[in-house]
């Protein structure tokens, strides 16, 4: 890092320091003369006229449906379409979304045009997903969804490519940061980007343009929006230790000022592991935005990074033990911060110049920024961090001079409505409903008496003003944001996904431990030596570990869902895992797949000999004849059932290896994949499905529906494993890689290439999860099995 680039860099900050200190002396001026009072007084008198006029047209009939808590998602959007409000909901929505991320200004006919094609085609799909969908989660929400939408658009790779990074970056998240908002920031600013792009190329891009932009807009999206949870949120956090900060900072300050990502050094602390990683992740999203800048807005990208860089950490090294911090040092740093991080997006995605957006986008920023510290204040008085909120209720008892924030606060509001946007009636109405909405939401989350504590902690020099605030958020306005009920809803999603995750991983912990104490075969007194010797080699291959996928789904399928005993199936539970594991010391010979390891240990060919091996294969499936035979407590025509059952599906899975042998060294059809992939896999997952349904006496319907899924579950299974085998490690996979290439064995990934494979994958993932959907119990383990299945690392 040389002295010129410093000194070019100081000079971006101080430029852009000075003109946000311009900005903040006007605000200054407004708050001390309190002109923004009888501005909004009179805004606020218009808005009300507004609101009472839109509640009179109401039809009676909708006022008399109750309206449903606005966490419940799809009941809300009903009844906001039922009451006639969904309209007037999504137009102030998209307008605000038009305003605040894509800087528009709503006096612009063309910018009109385009929120009504957006409200119309958002509002079409609300009702129609709502219509279809009575579960918590949000289509769009979901893989399936967001998969869907990518099929649509043609960038299913760019799709799986992000999925997989989220991912990977919630795997790496410590937990002494807020896991679930920092991947909701990391997502809405992929999101923001994609809507920047989406704006930029109009309704004439053709399909493949189009395409290659919302490709590059997500990979683009990604590696700026790392920048929250690895740069702001971790900086921000007790994760790392001071000399940690001050090193990962140093790092990130000589990227901007050279273009290139120094090596981070010997690292020696406790959180090098993380380092090296978020290292590793920055690097190639720098190097990515870098590559993809234009000449004309490379600089401009640099310096609007070092710009909101260097804000944030000003921001971050004040201390709320220093009470000498002046009006300036607490509120111009904030203006740049805020302001540049939306700023840096048209120079992310190369934009061409438009100076309105820059400018509205400038004095705009404050105004989310100060609406977000009043939202978080008691957070933040509890973690010590410095905001205007808690400085000022820590301070102003003694420092007279201290700007009260929530009058700057207003006074935003009324500069934004009458000297940015030009008294747009517009987009006063669209700022003051937001306003109120904060307010309400605040009220909501604390209470009404620490609500009111609050508020009267920062009015009591505005008294008239703030009982006129106040009426307005204690009426039942529409001041409803459909960016807030998403914002609720994906917080409520990650946090679910993350709680049930942990109860699958502990179920799965928990009967795979109970399912192990079961499976070793016993050695009676007296047996022939032989007989003692395939025992041995089948307790061999049984007590190699293994996932125990099929007789955990059996567990799960049979206690939870349909309440039969534990005791009572445990035969069926044994019997599952002995015809798996048979099968794979079949497919091990070396007639056949020619296997030398498997679950990390050498094979049982390779211990004893193929005689051995196949004798055993032999038995562990006469084994499992018997256990079936044992199954106490259950009508015996139901066991017949079962049992002619898993004859045919055993003799099924014989067929599919037959057919996958005889394709050896042939250029298979997806067809002919799916065929032979559904009876090596699918069939076992079918089993540990059916076999249960069929003991409980489960209808036909409800067991055709169970085999469609596992149908679709078991290939996306053999994909996977295909993509492990080209692409994996024999360290986690438990046996080596690259056998099938060995082996001349048509996979998905040789017939398809691993991005054609994992397009597959995702495919038959989402025909499983829709008929998941359709089953009479639709099990929360099934649909983290599909995920873990597809996500596995082995």
């Amino acid at each position: 890092m040389n002295e010129e680039n410093t000194h070019q860099a100081d000079l971006w900050y101080r430029l852009a320091e000075r003109k946000a200190a311009q900005y903040f002396a006007s605000l200054n001026e407004q708050v001390k003369e309190r002109t923004y009072v009888p501005a909004l007084t009179k805004d606020f008198q218009l808005w009300k006229k507004s609101h009472m006029g839109r509640k009179s047209l109401l039809p009676i009939i909708s006022q008399a449906i109750r309206k449903p808590d606005s966490r419940d998602y799809h009941n809300y959007i009903r009844w906001l379409n039922h009451t006639g409000k969904l309209d007037g909901y999504l137009d102030r929505s998209v307008s605000y979304i038009y305003m605040r991320d894509l800087g528009k200004s709503l006096k612009d006919p063309a910018t009109q045009t385009r929120i009504q094609q957006v409200v119309a085609d958002v509002k079409r799909y609300l009702i129609r997903s709502t219509a279809a969908n009575g579960g918590v989660e949000p289509e769009f929400m979901s893989l399936v969804g967001l998969y869907g939408w990518a099929r649509k658009e043609g960038i299913e790779t760019s799709i799986i490519w992000v999925i997989e990074k989220l991912k990977s970056v919630s795997a790496h998240i410590p937990k002494e940061m807020d896991a679930e908002n920092s991947l909701r920031k990391l997502i809405k600013i992929i999101t923001g980007v994609v809507l920047h792009v989406i704006e930029e190329m109009g309704d004439h891009t053709s399909p493949e343009e189009r395409a290659s932009r919302l490709d590059e807009a997500i990979r683009l999206g990604y590696s700026y929006g790392l920048t929250y949870p690895f740069i702001d949120d971790l900086l921000d956090s007790p994760v790392l230790t001071v000399r940690e900060k001050e090193q990962y900072g140093r790092m990130i300050r000589t990227s901007l000022l050279t273009g290139v990502v120094p090596e981070p050094g010997k690292l020696a602390g406790p959180n090098k592991e993380l380092i090296r990683y978020v290292h590793t992740e920055l690097r190639d999203a720098y190097v990515y935005i870098k590559k993809h800048q234009q000449p004309e807005t490379q600089r401009l990208f640099f310096e609007q990074s070092y710009i909101f860089f260097h804000a944030q950490d000003m921001d971050r090294i004040k201390e709320l033990s220093n009470p000498n911090y002046t009006n300036e040092e607490l509120y111009v740093p904030v203006i740049l911060k805020s302001a540049f991080s939306r700023l840096i997006v048209r120079s992310v995605i190369h934009a061409a110049a438009d100076e309105g957006f820059d400018q509205r986008t400038f004095y705009y920023g404050i105004y989310n920024q100060l609406a977000d510290d009043f939202a978080d204040m008691f957070e933040d008085m509890k973690a010590g961090a410095v905001t205007p909120f808690t400085y000022y209720l820590t301070y102003s008892g003694q420092r007279p001079d201290l700007i009260n924030p929530f009058e700057l606060y207003w006074t935003v509001i009324s500069h934004l409505i009458h000297h940015v946007y030009d008294d747009d009636a517009k987009t006063r109405e669209v700022i003051l409903d937001r306003a109120v909405n904060g307010l309400k939401r605040c009220r909501q989350r604390v209470g009404a008496e620490t609500y009111n504590e609050i508020v009267g902690a920062f009015t009591s020099g505005i008294p008239a003003f703030n009982r006129l605030v106040q009426q307005m958020v204690g009426r039942e306005a529409d001041v409803s944001f459909f960016d807030k009920l998403l914002r609720d809803q994906m917080v409520t999603v990650l946090k679910n996904e993350r709680i049930e995750k942990q109860q699958f991983l502990e179920k799965v912990k928990t009967v795979r431990e109970q399912i192990d104490r079961l499976l070793l075969i016993p050695k009676q007194d007296g047996i022939p030596p032989m007989k003692e010797a395939i025992i041995d080699a089948a307790n061999y291959s049984l007590d190699g570990g293994g996932k125990r996928l099929r007789p955990i789904l059996a567990w799960v399928m049979g206690v939870e869902e349909y309440g039969l005993q534990a005791a009572a199936i445990a035969p069926l539970l044994r019997s599952v895992e002995y015809m798996h594991t048979a099968s794979l010391i079949f497919d091990d010979l070396p007639s056949q797949d020619n296997a030398t390891v498997r679950r990390g240990r050498p094979t049982l060919h390779e211990v004893h000999d193929s005689a051995t091996a196949e004798l055993t294969g032999l038995f562990l499936i006469q084994k499992a004849v018997e256990e079936q035979a044992s199954l106490d407590g259950f009508e015996p025509k139901v066991v017949m059932s079962l049992m002619q059952y898993s004859s045919q599906k055993a003799g099924d899975m014989c067929a599919g290896q037959a057919m996958d042998l005889q394709s050896k060294g042939k250029v298979l059809t997806l067809e002919q994949l799916n065929g032979i992939c559904f009876y090596k896999t699918g069939i076992a997952f079918e089993a540990s499905l059916v076999m249960p349904a069929i003991l409980a006496k489960a209808e036909a319907e409800e067991i055709a529906g169970l085999k469609r899924f596992a149908y679709h579950t078991g290939i996306a299974f053999q994909i996977k494993d295909d993509l492990l085998d080209a692409e994996g490690d024999v360290h986690v996979l438990g046996k080596p890689a690259g056998k099938d290439i060995d082996n001349s064995t048509s996979t998905f990934v040789t017939v398809l290439g691993r991005e054609g494979a994992k397009k597959e994958m995702w495919e038959h993932y989402c025909l499983a999860m829709n008929e998941l959907k359709k089953l009479p119990r639709n099990p929360v383990f099934l649909k983290h099995l599909l995920t873990y299945i597809i996500s596995r690392d082995n």
